[in-house]
């Protein structure tokens, strides 16, 4: 038997919660040791399930909160950088709330300018099959998470920046209505 929605919730803001303290208290380490490991950290308030974007519709509600980590390890590609990222989404109003890993890759311009899109897979607590027209039906407890990005670097440690993602099992599964976020975030870079 599964976990309701609020265990699955908690389950998910504890996570959350445990990655904000662990990048907090590190945030007061000496920076050449983070950057050994981790490269930014990313808050964000998204739109959650916009209609007329990737998905084409909506069914749920309210705001996202979002937090996430690039890591350090990287590999040059194409003029960008690939980087390992982990984050997730927390809803306000009880509709679903992610987990997700995956890499990014990120092309940064002098002029400050970025932009990056990323490839990975997320986990959730949402719906898998139609039971009421307020949830996506998403089809599968592990769906494909494709974000993209672009911003603009304030200086050399912070960032603002739209970012958009998208989560479906690309039709692996019956259902698959996807969902999309849309909104803005805040970068610090170690």
């Amino acid at each position: 038997m599964g976990l309701n929605f609020t265990a699955r919730t908690s389950i998910i803001a504890v996570l959350l919660f445990s990655l904000s303290c662990i990048i907090s208290s590190a945030v007061h380490a000496d920076e050449r040791r983070m950057a050994a490991w981790l490269h930014e950290v990313k808050f964000g308030v998204l739109h959650h399930d916009t209609g007329g974007l990737w998905s084409g519709f909506r069914r749920e509600n309210g705001v996202d909160f979002n937090l996430e980590a690039i890591f350090s390890p990287h590999m040059q590609f194409l003029g960008g950088i690939i980087r390992p990222a982990f984050g997730g989404s927390v809803n306000t109003v009880g509709d679903t709330s992610k987990l997700y890993t995956g890499i990014r890759w990120q092309y940064e311009h002098i002029s400050g300018l970025f932009m990056g899109i990323g490839l990975g897979g997320t986990i959730h607590d949402g719906r898998l099959h139609l039971h009421q027209h307020d949830r996506k039906a998403l089809g599968s407890r592990v769906l494909f998470h494709i974000p993209i990005e672009i911003g603009y670097r304030l200086n050399a440690k912070s960032s603002l920046s739209a970012y958009f993602d998208h989560v479906s099992n690309a039709y692996f599964a019956d259902a698959n209505e996807g969902m999309d976020t849309l909104g803005g975030r805040f970068g610090y870079r170690f």
